[in-house]
């Protein structure tokens, strides 16, 4: 298969994936998705495993399964069986063995206790990379205060200090979601470097230093200067493709150096609250 072709049958399967993202909480049939893909029904299955690595009745629950995870964990007002109806269960206790069976916890475990770690390994094949045209801006920007909240250890985990910091904006008001940015520095990269040498900030802007608290937050500053930014629409753990993309191809052609400091997120919305279709990400290049 030439480089083309290669390129149009993975534009079909893309398509699949974008428009099960968007009907998440509908039916989705293989007379459908076989549609979408220009595929026949007969062979869609395979086609789409062999691409993906798995197969697509699993790629939706594992997706569905997702969203309803961030959902116990991020929103505990919601009822477990409100959440089981939208990911597609009939009801909470099919939901429950579908989640333990996945995660060796059950919804309610997992909402007080998430095993984060063991969570994240379930989804580590399950994304799919794209190729995409990088867009880049050069913006000028003033230095943001933050409250800062220092992350050490393996990436998978991550979402733990995310609810260690959720816990300290709403209980110190100090960095309203509504009002202030939330930004992200991966100070080193997950890719490179052992798990327990990871290291990211989770921040939120702020208006004056961080009061003296029990969270481990404390203020930092992301000095100001020209950057170059991309606009990510989509999952965030797809945007790895985009950065090597700006390492590999813009930063090089472009004649640009870049500052001593390492490249930083801003997050426009947030997942549930969105689907991971929806969400916004600026990836900030600190420029010379």
């Amino acid at each position: 298969m030439n480089k083309e072709a290669q390129h149009l049958y993975s534009t079909r399967i893309e398509a699949v994936c974008d428009y099960i993202a968007k009907h998440l909480e509908q039916p989705l049939s293989v007379e459908q998705l076989s549609a979408v893909a220009h595929f026949s029904k007969y062979h869609f299955h395979r086609q789409f495993q062999v691409y993906t690595g798995i197969n697509v009745g699993k790629y939706i629950t594992m997706l569905r399964l997702k969203r309803a995870s961030y959902r116990l964990v991020f929103h505990p007002q919601l009822k477990i069986t409100d959440i089981a109806l939208s990911a597609g269960f009939e009801n909470s206790e099919s939901f429950s063995r579908a989640f333990k069976a996945q995660f060796q916890q059950t919804p309610s475990q997992f909402r007080l206790t998430p095993k984060w770690e063991a969570w994240s390994a379930q989804y580590a094949n399950v994304n799919i990379t794209r190729r995409e045209t990088v867009q880049v801006n050069i913006s000028q920007t003033s230095n943001i205060k933050v409250a800062a909240l220092e992350h050490q250890g393996s990436p998978a985990s991550l979402n733990q200090s995310i609810q260690q910091f959720i816990a300290w904006r709403k209980q110190s008001g100090e960095s309203p979601v509504a009002s202030s940015q939330t930004l992200g520095i991966p100070l080193n990269d997950p890719n490179t470097v052992t798990p327990e040498a990871f290291r990211f900030d989770i921040c939120g802007s702020v208006n004056q230093d961080v009061a003296a608290n029990d969270f481990g937050v404390i203020t930092k500053i992301i000095p100001g200067g020209r950057c170059a930014v991309i606009r990510h629409h989509g999952s965030h753990d797809q945007m790895d493709a985009k950065i090597y993309q700006f390492y590999r191809e813009w930063l090089p052609d472009s004649g640009e150096e870049l500052r001593d400091f390492p490249l930083y997120f801003e997050y426009h919305n947030f997942f549930p609250e969105v689907a991971e279709h929806e969400l916004v990400t600026d990836i900030y290049f600190a420029l010379s």
